[in-house]
């Protein structure tokens, strides 16, 4: 390495974890070594399960140490673990995940997402509006046909529903 990274020493990397491990397992296989402040396993985003992978961090660096020693190599549900040191984290940028290129490198693919999102909307407004469309449309044929029937007043009057549609349709002729 060109530029040594500094190395965190009471955070440890812990990897070749069995899919099945979750933080609270983790937890308790390092407990023993000292009092944990914090146990992470990043998220795989597509399937939303651990990477094979965790940060473990205790309060204290000799107890970091402690369980760095005994528990590199070890074995946890059928797998061996790695554990060593884990480095700083890297700041994150760009679509890619971590910043191996400028921020704005994505800048074409955001315009493209945003044109789509712009069509997206536009398709289904005109959508609704065809739905409205043939919804008024219907609703004005139905009118007719009970106007056509020549239904007497009374009737009308006593069918709530043919009200409404006699007043919609008044209301779109208007």
């Amino acid at each position: 390495m060109a530029a040594q990274q500094q190395v965190q020493k009471n955070t440890l990397y812990v990897g070749g974890l069995a899919e099945e491990v979750n933080e609270a397992i983790i937890h308790a296989a390092f407990i023993p070594f000292g009092d944990i402040k914090d146990v992470k396993t990043p998220l795989d985003q597509a399937t939303q399960k651990h990477r094979s992978f965790g940060f473990v961090t205790f309060l204290e660096r000799e107890d970091a140490a402690s369980a760095m020693d005994n528990m590199d190599g070890s074995e946890l549900y059928g797998r061996v673990l790695t554990v060593n040191y884990a480095l700083p984290e890297k700041i994150k940028g760009g679509e890619q995940g971590w910043a191996a290129q400028p921020i704005w490198a994505d800048a074409d693919t955001w315009f493209e997402r945003q044109q789509q999102e712009e069509e997206m909307q536009r398709m289904q407004a005109e959508n609704r509006a065809a739905m409205q469309a043939a919804e008024d449309l219907h609703r004005k044929k139905m009118a007719e046909e009970r106007e056509g029937e020549k239904e007497d007043e009374g009737r009308v009057k006593d069918d709530p529903m043919a009200r409404a549609e006699v007043e919609v349709l008044k209301q779109n002729t208007s």
